[in-house]
């Protein structure tokens, strides 16, 4: 932060109070903006009623965000302006509306927490406003205008503000009805149970208003739409599965909601790239989007719920794609997996090399095993290229610390399984040839020909991407879809349950049944 002149000494009774209050802040901007003002006010200023409006109605507004409301303490500020006597009132007026309006800047357009104290694995690098210089865009700024443009200006953003507005009436009203009873449903039955579902159905929107107790066409194709946003099998029939999500309480679905909106301010002002790859995590899909349009998508397989295999966040670009693959084992999973093995059976895991520092291949018969520790052991493990590779026949590059890549896998069954996280933290794709072809297509007439006459060499290349791509690994457990309604995804690594946690400790306040 810099100061743009050299503050002049504070004049009158007002500009003294408020240098005492501006440097008694603890805050440098706060102190900074003033005193380049000429310790101006900026908010009790006679003509200033504007900018005192625009800003509480924002504070007033800031629970329809998903922001802890606490933290701005609205009706301290009016009784505190409601109070005011003195120069020295005045001016701590002055000094505690600026710090509302920074921290309220700041929370709604960058989010209310930091990322990586949530969660380490949520690396996101957020693009934080500088905070004096939002005191002086305020200052030359039409006060409501700029306050608005402050939150993403993405229509998803939008959408989960109104979802959050609708599930907050659906809880004052008692929520979406009575439970729908364990058992499958399915089209033909009637009776209690398909009445309660039919009932659910037209509380949660997926259903126009009937009065039919027997699970007709209509009904199939609305469990088949619920069963969509829920990123279930669209087999129309209601299982132990889509009952379980059917009956989830709509609390759980604003917190789900609440968590995305934090999220989306994370990303506040990042460049997502007109080409670029979005894998949302909890949804186990990898998309590549073109100009805001979706152009290929595949299913995923993610890391499995552990704490040193959950699949970490972050944005990054993918540089290059390698065909043919040798697979590297990392460090972790040779001396925490295969090491064990080996010291039991010399020949275990006899599909993967032992290799030295010089990358040479060591015989097995070689080695004593029983000899090392897991911090002693010299050697690397490496599986050549091969069908049976576990990175399949190729992977796509976007060099990062974590060693987190997107590849094939010789593992097919697994794309299979509603629920997709078994990986070490890699990303495998279901459809891994089609994703290289549409990459390589910005770059190639014929793709596919291209990447299968390298995939036919047997020999491990690399294809470098002419222009590198966007990736974005992202966790949302709520997002809007084209057609207006949300989905919902459970929160396999439990990271938005502690998104919404953090914000309730925070001061947020949301609607409940008994408001």
């Amino acid at each position: 932060m810099t100061v743009a002149m050299t503050p002049s000494r504070p004049a009158t009774p007002f500009a003294r109070s408020l240098a005492d209050a501006a440097s008694g802040a603890g805050d440098e901007a706060i102190a900074a903006y003033y005193a380049e003002s000429d310790w101006q006010p900026l908010f009790t200023a006679p003509d200033a009623a504007p900018r005192r409006v625009a800003l509480m109605r924002a504070l007033d507004g800031a629970g329809a965000h998903g922001l802890p409301v606490a933290r701005y303490d609205t009706d301290g500020l009016r009784a505190r302006l409601g109070t005011v006597r003195t120069e020295g009132d005045r001016a701590r007026a002055e000094v505690a509306m600026a710090r509302a309006y920074l921290a309220y800047a700041s929370d709604v357009g960058s989010g209310a927490l930091n990322p990586a104290r949530v969660d380490p694995q949520i690396v996101r690098a957020v693009p934080h406003r500088d905070r004096l210089e939002l005191l002086r865009a305020f200052a030359r700024a039409e006060p409501a205008a700029f306050l608005r443009a402050l939150p993403p200006q993405v229509p998803e953003y939008a959408q989960m503000m109104k979802a959050k507005l609708d599930l907050e009436q659906a809880i004052a009203r008692g929520g979406w009805g009575a439970a729908v009873p364990e058992g499958a449903l399915r089209r033909g039955d009637r009776g209690p149970a398909v009445v309660a579902l039919r009932d659910r159905l037209i509380a949660e929107g997926y259903l126009a208003r009937t009065a039919t107790a027997v699970f007709d066409d209509a009904m199939l194709r609305a469990v088949q739409d619920f069963q969509i946003d829920m990123g279930l099998e669209p087999d129309g029939v209601a299982g132990a599965g889509t009952i379980a999500q059917i009956n989830a309480r709509p609390e759980a679905r604003l917190h789900a909601v609440v968590a995305g909106l934090e999220r989306l301010r994370w990303m506040n002002g990042v460049t997502l790239g007109r080409r670029h790859i979005w894998v949302n995590l909890p949804d186990f899909t990898a998309r590549i989007y073109d100009d805001g349009r979706l152009t290929f998508e595949t299913v995923a397989v993610i890391g499995m719920d552990q704490a040193d295999r959950r699949t970490p966040e972050f944005s990054d670009e993918m540089e290059y794609m390698v065909v043919n693959p040798s697979w590297h084992v990392p460090r972790s999973i040779t001396v925490k997996e295969y090491l064990p093995m080996m010291q039991r059976n010399p020949n275990a895991a006899s599909h993967l090399e032992l290799v030295d520092s010089r990358g040479r291949v060591v015989p097995r018969g070689a080695v004593n095993f029983a000899a090392y520790t897991p911090r002693s052991f010299p050697y690397a493990m490496r599986q050549p290229p091969s069908d049976g590779n576990a990175l399949g026949l190729v992977k796509f590059m976007f060099p990062n610390k974590w060693n987190i890549y997107l590849h094939d896998t010789p593992s097919k069954s697994l794309f299979l399984k509603e629920v997709r996280a078994f990986s070490h933290g890699c990303i495998r794709l279901q459809q891994p040839f089609d994703f290289a072809y549409q990459l390589l297509a910005k770059q190639s007439d014929d793709p596919e020909s291209l990447f299968q006459r390298v995939l036919a060499s047997g020999q491990e290349q690399s294809i470098t991407l002419k222009e590198p791509v966007p990736v974005h690994l992202v966790y949302y457990t709520a997002w809007p879809t084209p057609r207006g309604r949300m989905e919902y995804r459970n929160d396999i690594y439990g990271r938005d349950a502690e998104i919404f946690r953090e914000l309730t400790e925070a001061g947020l306040v949301l609607a409940s049944a008994s408001d």
